[in-house]
């Protein structure tokens, strides 16, 4: 009798032990299941940024494709101005006269000045010691 004793004290205690041990264990499945619940959003989010990045990408190769066409077009507009140009130039001798001479003084004055992007950048040649050179006076004069 003392053995059955024995034997159902152990049991319970195995019981017991198992018990514990079960909870634990439900413990770490609940942890392991929200560091998989915040794992499956990080990878949700990747996911969805993935096809953002690839719409993006979509975007911008239409976009280049358009950019492309144009440059193509104003290259064919810009040989056809010259093709014109030049036709004019080889049908009128006064044209080729006006084309051939050189520009007015005042005109290349203008040329000559350099060319500023903003307003500091200007500042930035005047503190250079450099002056612009005045377009209202004539040279030989």
């Amino acid at each position: 009798m003392r053995i059955l004793i024995l034997l159902m004290l152990a049991a319970c205690a195995l019981a017991g032990l198992q018990t514990w041990r079960i909870g634990g264990l439900h413990d770490e499945a609940d942890h392991a299941q929200r560091i998989i619940g915040t794992l499956s959003a990080g990878i949700e989010s990747r996911d969805n940024a993935i096809h953002r990045l690839n719409d993006e990408v979509v975007t911008r190769e239409r976009q280049e494709q358009s950019l492309r066409a144009q440059l193509t077009q104003a290259g064919q507009l810009a040989r056809d101005r010259e093709i014109h140009i030049q036709r004019l130039l080889n049908e009128n001798q006064e044209m080729r006269d006006w084309y051939a001479a050189p520009l007015p003084d005042g005109i290349s004055r203008m040329h000559s000045r350099p060319a500023f992007a903003s307003a500091a950048d200007y500042l930035r040649w005047l503190s250079g010691g450099n002056e612009l050179p005045d377009t209202g006076k004539l040279t030989g004069q």
